[in-house]
Parts: structure tokens; sequence; C-alpha cells
């Protein structure tokens, strides 16, 4: 049966915990991508600071000139740089541009769900398909050909008029 791999963290702490700047920074990330802790913001962070890692190895010698090709190929798949960008151009990524291509952003982007927060509760519920598949993380990084694939894995009725008209309506 063999030992299990170890379970390792993909994410890295911040440095400074209580610096006030970074925490506001993070803060309005998470409002508005409606994440659902601090930890994602640090995943996101975490996938940006590999890949320009990598990039500066590219750079600097230490990895071959294949490897930028295929980190410049699999950003391009996820349509978060342009193939036909530069090693130069990893160095520049934001994190927003990572947090958009998440499938719970893609949900709301589509006018699938009313708000964020929805979005991510249609896609744990699994209430969303990729390519006729339900994926229930909304963390899922859809590829440029996938985004046009997104569909109701369930039929389901959410009313997009004005948000609490009727509410109290019947009581």
């Amino acid at each position: 049966m063999g030992a299990p791999k170890r379970l390792r963290k993909k994410y890295e702490k911040p440095a400074t915990m209580w610096d006030m700047h970074r925490i506001e920074e993070e803060h309005s990330l998470r409002e508005k991508y409606g994440l659902k802790n601090m930890r994602e913001v640090w995943l996101a962070e975490s996938e940006l600071r590999r890949i320009r890692r990598k990039a500066r190895e590219v750079l600097s010698g230490k990895e071959s000139e294949g490897t930028g090709k295929a980190m410049i190929a699999r950003l391009a798949k996820l349509n978060i740089i342009k193939s036909d960008a530069a090693v130069d151009d990893l160095l520049v990524i934001g994190i927003e541009s990572l947090l958009e291509r998440r499938l719970q952003s893609i949900v709301l982007r589509k006018g699938m769900a009313k708000s964020m927060k929805q979005a991510r509760q249609l896609v744990t519920h699994g209430f969303i398909a990729v390519n006729g598949q339900r994926v229930t993380s909304p963390s899922y990084l859809v590829s440029a050909d996938e985004e046009s694939k997104i569909t109701y894995y369930k039929p389901i009725k959410i009313d997009f008029g004005e948000a609490g008209a009727g509410a109290n309506k019947g009581v």
C-alpha cells in the first residue's frame, strides 16, 4: 500500500502579520472577489510568487527557455496573458488577473449569479458545470476554451429583479 504523500501547505503566510496596509488591501480583495477567508488570497499570492520566481530564473539563465515557453503557454491557456507574451511580461502579472480566472468570478461575469457570494454558493452546492462536468470548487481556474462551456448543472430559478422587492409580501 505504501505511505501516503505528505500533505503540504500550498501557500505562505505573510512575513509581517500585522501590517495595516496589507490587511486592508487583502480585505478589499476578499470582499471584491467573495473569497471565504484570507487563505484564498494567500494561495493566489503564493501562486503569483511561484510564477515570478520561475520567470526570474529563466531570465537569469538558471532555467531553460523551454521552461519559460511552457509557463507562457500555460498562462495563455488560462487567458491570464497573451500567447505572444515574453518572459518579462510574467513579472508584471497582478493578483487580480489570477482571481478573475476563478470559476466563481466567471460565473458572476457571465450573469449566472447576482453577487460574488451567490456565485460561490452556486458552485459549492453543485449547480454549475464546466463542459457538462459538475465542478464544486469555486477556486477552479477556468481556461479560455472552457469559459464558453460554463452552464447550470441543475435547473435553477434566480430572480434578477430588484433586490428586496417583495420580500415582505404575504406577511
